[in-house]
């Protein structure tokens, strides 16, 4: 169906993938609707010259550099020709605000960076009038810098350091840059002495080839992961069980036998030589509290056992997710690309909203600063709201590229479930689910966006507020803000799972969002079991696997790092390879995670809604099949005792003397 006059079905049923409508419409033209406010916000930058300023540079007067500027009204020294001067020029530029990150300078237009060093107000006078670039102040005459009184206020301070203009921003930059060592160390606060920071540098320089090689090594052990963990799912899932009901009866263990050394030990010394009172009371209630420990470890390990003994066969079925899963990405092998195309997508965003956000910081009404007499420009009134839309769409638009990944991921699985015959399934199943995310559900993930953003953005505020007041807030305060931020962080968390399930329930069935999330979570409540198994024992598998590939590249790291004899410290290129490695297995594993969940919700409607008679055969990968005949074997063998046993206790004879007289 097209989108036009689409409607719900009012009986709830479960067609996959028979037919399709538009969802959530509304959803889509606001998103667009505010998408094109963002857009507005940068061209707003652009007509008002902020993005000029920033990109040009511009002196504390308020004038372009490289441009004819126009009067500001009130500014002093403003609507100057710098047609001919394109570069800015501070005049002390190792004067840096810690705690705003600017250099707090009087800055200046200049024609030219001076190259080299300029000890006195005579190098001044001699770069002046041979290259034409004046460094002072623009009401003093260059062939009059060494006699004016204002030049050790309206001249740079000496000495001027050589420098060179950024490229692309047109700064000059001195090429020096230990006089900016003050404002490293604000940022990077762990880096105290310039020479390991020289040290690093020139390790991680000389080191590039061999830090790019470990990259590609931690891309290649991440997609080999994928297709191992299908032979190896069973041996990880089944040791991971034994191991945690061993650790938690060796821990109970050592409870009870501290608390009997030390009851043990109490008594001898107790009888041996007297204690003091305080001792004595610290000795009982040592006792107490590993009394208590014990105990409750003691629950915890039965009611580990009584789960594990319960959930043995949902262990199997995580097993069979997992192999199944393998299958999927051996099938569909384009969704290996879905964590780079997003990873493009949010660094192109990110990029264009820094930007942005920079324009805006050179937008608005020149001010001048009274402290430092620099013309800063400020927004102010209503359009001082234009940050914090911007803010806003930072998390919305973020949330939404990620909710389309979750949408094509589950189109594509449910298209391969839902497909009888696997050797028909479409050429390309990922370009079909993207083709069915952009022509119907826009809208569906553009509403599950905006409600991750609804309790992120307040957790943002509330995060950045304890920041603020850190040290300040009394007790009860510090304990409320992040009691909030927790709750509201265990919110996200939910959401995100239940929007990812109503994403899947929407690619099987074409239904509103809200409806989507209705029926996955009927679904969830009702595998409630099976849901905690899979997600405790799979993100654990999933866990081990991202630890394996860190600690893989990590090792041969070190082996090949080691193994150079022209640098020293390897302690940086090592650090960025694991970091490099985590986030490419943690993509490349959490699109594995996606996967397993969304085929979780296709086998609970097949096993819902199918029994595997005529009419209503399943759906389900053979390896699920096996799943679930074992079950049923299991299942009837268990009935058939049940049934034995009721039978034996009707026949049973009475005792003699029981009858009546």
């Amino acid at each position: 169906m097209g989108c036009c006059g689409s409607t719900e079905r009012t009986k709830r049923e479960w067609r996959p993938l028979e037919d399709r409508s538009c969802t959530d419409l509304p959803w889509f033209l606001l998103f667009t609707i505010f998408c094109i406010g963002m857009g507005s916000i940068c061209g707003f930058t652009v007509v008002t010259g902020g993005a000029a300023r920033l990109v040009f540079g511009y002196d504390s007067y308020g004038n372009t550099c490289g441009r004819r500027n126009e009067q500001l009204p009130g500014v002093r020294l403003s609507g100057l020709d710098h047609t001919d001067r394109r570069f800015v020029f501070f005049l002390d530029p190792c004067n840096v605000d810690l705690v705003q990150r600017k250099i707090r300078s009087v800055s200046l237009c200049v024609s030219l960076c001076p190259s080299e060093q300029m000890k006195t107000f005579e190098d001044l006078r001699s770069f002046a009038m041979v290259n034409g670039s004046e460094l002072c102040s623009y009401e003093l005459a260059g062939h009059k810098y060494p006699v004016l009184p204002e030049r050790f206020d309206k001249c740079p301070k000496l000495p001027v350091p050589p420098s060179k203009p950024v490229p692309l921003f047109n700064r000059c930059t001195p090429v020096d840059l230990s006089c900016y060592a003050r404002f490293a160390e604000a940022v990077v606060t762990f880096v105290g002495d310039s020479s390991v920071l020289h040290r690093l540098i020139a390790g991680v320089a000389s080191s590039k080839e061999v830090i790019i090689g470990l990259c590609v090594l931690a891309l290649v052990l991440s997609m080999l992961l994928m297709v191992i963990i299908r032979y190896i799912s069973a041996v990880l899932v089944w040791i991971l069980t034994v191991a945690v009901v061993l650790g938690s009866l060796a821990g109970t263990s050592v409870l009870w036998w501290l608390y009997i050394d030390h009851r043990l030990y109490g008594n001898e010394t107790t009888t041996a030589v007297p204690k003091p009172k305080s001792q004595s009371q610290f000795s009982k209630d040592r006792g107490q509290t590993l009394l208590v420990y014990a105990g409750a470890a003691t629950a915890f390990t039965a009611v580990l056992l009584l789960l594990m003994l319960s959930m043995r066969r949902r262990v199997a079925l995580t097993v069979a997710l997992f192999h199944v899963a393998a299958k999927v990405f051996l099938s569909l092998p384009l969704l290996s690309l879905q964590p780079f195309i997003t990873f493009t997508l949010l660094t192109v965003f990110w990029t264009y909203w820094v930007l942005v956000l920079l324009f805006l910081g050179t937008t608005g009404n020149p001010v001048q600063n009274e402290e430092t007499g620099v013309t800063e420009f400020r927004l102010t009134g209503p359009l001082q709201y234009l940050t914090w839309y911007h803010a806003v769409g930072l998390v919305w638009i973020s949330e939404f590229i990620l909710a389309c990944q979750q949408m094509t991921v589950a189109g594509a699985v449910v298209t391969y479930y839902f497909t009888r015959d696997k050797n028909r399934l479409p050429v390309t199943p990922i370009l079909s689910s993207v083709l069915r995310l952009l022509r119907y559900h826009l809208g569906s993930v553009a509403k599950g966006s905006f409600i991750i953003t609804l309790v992120k953005v307040p957790r943002l505020l509330l995060i950045y507020v304890h920041k603020q007041l850190k040290g300040k807030e009394n007790v009860c305060a510090r304990c409320l803000l992040k009691t909030c931020i927790c709750c509201l962080w265990c919110v996200e968390k939910c959401l995100n799972y239940l929007n990812q399930n109503a994403y899947a329930a929407t690619a099987i069935n074409s239904t509103s969002f809200c409806t989507s999330a209705r029926d996955a979570f009927v679904l969830l409540v009702e595998n409630a079991l099976r849901v905690a198994t899979i997600n405790a024992v799979g993100d654990f598998v999933l866990f081990l696997g991202k630890v394996l590939v860190v600690t893989s590249t990590a090792f041969a790291g070190v082996l090949l790092l080691n193994s150079q004899s022209d640098y020293a410290e390897w302690l940086l290129p090592l650090a960025i390879v694991c970091l490099f490695s985590f986030l490419v297995s943690h993509c490349f594993l959490s699109i594995f995670e996606i996967v397993v969940d969304v085929l979780f919700l296709c086998f609970a409607i097949d096993t819902k809604y199918n029994d595997g008679t005529p009419g209503k055969e399943f759906f389900m990968d053979k390896a699920l099949m096996e799943f679930v005949q074992s079950s049923r074997r299991l299942e009837r063998s268990e009935r058939g005792r049940s049934r034995v046993k009721q039978e034996g206790a009707e026949l049973k004879p009475m005792a003699p003397g029981s009858s009546s007289a």
